[in-house]
C-alpha cells in the first residue's frame, strides 16, 4: 500500500464506554467476540438474528442459526452478564437470501447468497437497528481486520489466512464500516479457541459451521426437492461437440465440476466448463479448457475511493484461492474488465471476483463474462 496503516481490533474505549451490538451466533468466534468487548470496558448488547420459522424441521440444522445456537447465545451471554435479544430477519433473508437461489441455478449460474445476506441483513440491516437502540457500533466475529486509514476506516484480510473472511464482504456498503469492530482480526482460530477455553466458555470446542446456513445437506440435495429433473446431453468440446452422456438439469452442475456428471466413458477426466439453460446442455471440457484469463464483472462495489482504485490488483474468483495478480480496468461505472496474469481455475458466473491492494479490501463485483481472447 501507499500509504501507512494502523490495524486496531477495536478503538480506544473513552470515558465514556460507547455502546456496542455484538451479533452472537452462538459458535466460538462470535462468544469470544463479545468476551473482549465486554472486558475492553464497551457496554455490550447481545443478539442473534432469526432466519426461520417457527415450523421449520428440528435439528435439520444443528450448527447455525437453529433453536440449539440461540440458547448457546444466550447462555454465553448470561455467563458475560450482558443482555441478549433475538433480532426478527425472517422477511429479508426470505427476499435477499432464499428466493433468488434456486433461480439462479435454474439460469445456469452459480450465486454467492452470503455475500448478499451480509451487505442487506448481517450487517446493512443490523447498523441500522443497532443505532436505533443507542448503539455505536455493530461487532462480529468475523476474521476480518478493521484498519485507520487516512481517508477513513478500510477492511483488510485477517490474520488467520485460513479464515479470513474478507472475501464474503466486499459488497457491504462502504458507508458502514466506521461502525464496525471485528476483534478477531489479528487473531487465528487456535488462539480464538485458546481464549475461549481460559474464559470457560461451553462453546469453546464447539464445531464451526461451513457452508450455506439453510442448506442442510449439499446444494444439490437442496435443489433436488425444489427443481424438476430437466434431462439433456452432456457434449465434450474435446470431441467436437460430441454427446458424451445424459444430465438432469443444468440446475445440478457449477462450472469446475468433476464428479457426478453422467458420461457414458467414466475413464475421461472432465470437468464442466459451460451451462446452457436455452438448449438444456452441460458442456465438459479437460483441465486446461476449464480455466480463463480475463472476466468482467458488474454490481461493482467500492470499499475505497474511486481515485484509490489501482491498475494492478490481487484479485481472487473463489473463497478457497490465494489472491492473485491481474490488471483491473473500470468500463463502466458498475463494471470492471480484470485480466490475471495467469489463467484461472472454474472462473464461474454469479460468483464474486474481489480485489485487494495489499492486504486491504477494494472491492468486488459478480462474474458476468469469462474468456481468454485479447480485450
Amino acid at each position: 500500500m501507499s500509504h501507512a496503516a494502523t490495524s486496531h481490533a477495536t478503538p480506544p474505549v473513552t470515558q465514556s464506554a460507547p455502546r456496542v451490538l455484538a451479533a452472537m451466533s452462538g459458535g466460538v468466534d462470535s462468544s469470544v467476540a463479545t468476551a473482549l468487548l465486554a472486558e475492553q470496558g464497551f457496554e455490550v448488547m447481545g443478539a442473534m438474528l432469526r432466519f426461520w420459522p417457527d415450523d421449520r424441521p428440528a435439528g435439520a440444522f444443528d450448527v447455525c442459526c437453529s433453536p440449539e445456537a440461540a440458547y448457546d447465545a444466550r447462555r454465553i451471554a448470561d455467563r458475560l452478564d450482558v443482555p441478549f435479544y433475538l433480532l426478527d430477519a425472517r422477511e429479508a433473508f426470505q427476499e435477499v437470501v432464499i428466493d433468488p437461489f434456486v433461480a439462479s441455478y435454474e439460469a445456469g449460474r452459480t450465486p454467492n447468497p452470503c455475500v448478499w445476506c451480509n451487505r442487506h441483513v448481517k450487517f446493512g440491516d443490523t447498523v441500522a437497528r443497532a443505532q436505533r437502540l443507542g448503539c455505536s457500533f455493530v461487532a462480529t466475529g468475523h476474521y476480518v481486520r478493521r484498519v485507520e486509514g487516512p481517508g477513513g476506516v478500510e477492511l483488510h484480510r485477517g490474520r488467520d489466512d485460513d479464515k479470513d473472511q474478507t472475501y464474503f464482504l466486499w459488497a457491504l456498503p462502504r458507508a458502514i464500516l466506521p461502525y464496525l469492530l471485528f476483534p478477531l482480526g489479528d487473531m487465528t482460530k487456535a488462539e480464538v479457541r485458546a481464549q475461549a477455553v481460559d474464559r470457560g466458555l461451553s462453546v469453546a470446542w464447539k464445531r464451526s459451521s461451513s457452508g450455506l446456513c439453510f442448506v442442510p445437506d449439499t446444494v444439490r440435495a437442496y435443489l433436488a426437492e425444489r427443481v424438476e429433473p430437466r434431462p439433456g446431453p452432456v457434449v465434450d468440446v474435446a470431441q467436437a461437440g460430441a454427446v458424451v452422456g445424459e444430465h438432469q438439469g443444468v440446475a445440478f452442475y457449477t462450472i469446475g465440476q468433476k464428479k457426478g456428471l453422467g458420461l457414458w466413458k467414466s475413464h475421461l477426466e472432465r470437468f464442466v466448463i459451460d451451462l446452457d439453460p436455452d438448449t438444456n446442455t452441460v458442456v465438459v471440457g479437460p483441465r486446461e479448457a476449464c480455466s480463463w484469463q480475463t472476466l468482467e464483472a458488474d454490481r461493482l462495489n467500492l470499499l475505497c475511493a474511486d481515485d484509490e482504485l489501482p491498475e494492478r490488483v490481487s484479485a481472487q474468483v473463489r473463497y478457497r484461492q490465494a489472491p492473485q495478480p491481474a490488471t483491473l480496468e473500470r468500463i463502466a461505472p458498475d463494471r470492471v474488465r480484470l485480466r490475471f496474469d495467469e489463467p484461472q481455475f472454474a472462473v464461474t458466473l454469479g460468483q464474486s471476483t474481489v480485489f485487494y491492494a495489499g492486504e486491504r479490501l477494494l472491492g468486488g463485483g459478480v462474474i458476468e463474462l469469462r474468456g481468454n481472447a485479447a480485450a
